[in-house]
């Protein structure tokens, strides 16, 4: 990635959102959690400063899937965009799938993978972590 703006949203374009700079993690997660919320075997994310993503149209709505998570879709078309959690303060995640352009974030790591599915093979090198990967 560079550091040109990046673009996305939902399926209807309700939601758009731009981003600048580089995500201070790409991953691939395989929680049960990720896998109910997007209906998908595992899910590819980017984290970021929360100051670095801008919400040009409309807002995702908030669903708190845990007591300290929320995650944020598109309530006209249903689209996963974002994650937030209290654990990971002034953090958000967006779904690498929301990108107008998914290619322009690799993931570098898998997490989560001790609840990844048997029938569900990367054979992509990364590094896999069994639940979320250390923080520095």
């Amino acid at each position: 990635m560079t550091d040109e703006v990046l673009q996305g949203g939902c399926q209807c374009g309700a939601v758009r959102y731009s981003i600048t700079g580089e995500p201070m993690l790409a991953a691939i997660c395989h929680c049960t959690m990720c896998r109910r919320a997007h209906a998908a075997p595992a899910v590819a994310w980017a984290m970021f400063d929360e100051s670095q993503v801008a919400f040009d149209k409309g807002q995702p709505h908030p669903y708190a899937s845990s007591p300290d998570a929320r995650r944020g879709f598109c309530r006209d078309c249903g689209t996963q965009i974002s994650f937030t959690a209290s654990f990971l303060p002034g953090l958000i995640d967006i779904s690498l799938g929301s990108l107008d352009d998914p290619e322009a974030i690799r993931p570098t790591l898998h997490y989560w993978d001790n609840e990844h599915l048997s029938w569900v093979d990367f054979a992509d090198g990364l590094p896999r972590h069994p639940e979320f990967p250390p923080m520095e």
